[in-house]
């Protein structure tokens, strides 16, 4: 599985789950952003709210860093999950712990 490539999220319903929350994650933080961004820029225009606008500019620009960081989460929950799911694949393949000479 490569990271980042466009099908990864239809792969299981587990993988379409984590992508739908990821996806609503990134659209808050997104729109957050950006609605932090404008209001800044509109209390820009008066020297009593230039502070306020400043900290707003700020903590947008956070918001704006946290949306790459939200893909590469996506992308290595995918790759926990791929882990997850060859591990119990092996365990319903195999019929017991035991050596199948020793049975």
């Amino acid at each position: 599985m490569a990271l980042f490539h466009p099908d990864n999220h239809t792969l299981s319903e587990q993988h379409k789950r984590i992508y739908a929350y990821c996806e609503l994650a990134y659209t808050t933080v997104d729109f957050s952003a950006a609605a932090l961004f404008v209001i800044g820029s509109i209390l820009f225009f008066r020297e009593a709210t230039t502070y306020l606008g400043t900290w707003l500019f700020l903590i947008g620009s956070i918001l704006f860093g946290l949306r790459p960081t939200i893909k590469l989460f996506r992308e290595l929950a995918y790759i926990r999950l791929r882990k997850y799911q060859e591990v119990r694949d092996e365990s319903e393949n195999n019929t017991g712990w035991l050596n199948p000479d020793m049975r």
